[in-house]
């Protein structure tokens, strides 16, 4: 949670409450079975990603790799529990495999290690 300065009437600013979303990477790499399906159907990748964003998880960047992953995904989920069903469900069609990782700001990373014990 962050407070940022907002514009007011009259030139005065007053801080608003922000509340962030954990942010995590979704590492993805394609099955023979998804290679096949994504050179046949370049556009069923979108589709997946209407169907994430179904499950309550934002897309907030993608990439297509080289080297030894296919995808990465930037995403922003409510909690641990929700970007775990999306990974199990993605993971159980058998077109791709997943590795999950949940990323910190460098300011939350460097706030975090400034809080006392």
């Amino acid at each position: 949670m962050t407070l940022e300065g907002v514009p007011a009437k009259g030139g005065f600013f007053f801080k608003r409450e922000v509340i962030l979303m954990p942010i995590y990477l979704m590492l993805t790499t394609l099955t023979d079975e998804g290679r096949k399906t994504v050179k046949e159907k370049p556009g069923r990748i979108k589709q997946v990603n209407r169907e994430v964003e179904k499950m309550g998880v934002k897309i907030l960047s993608q990439y297509a790799l080289l080297g030894a992953y296919d995808f990465v995904n930037i995403l922003e989920a409510p909690d641990n529990q929700t970007i775990a069903r999306v990974a199990v469900e993605l993971g159980s069609r058998g077109a791709l495999n997943t590795t999950t990782l949940a990323a910190l700001s460098v300011d939350e990373f460097i706030n975090g290690l400034k809080k006392k014990k």
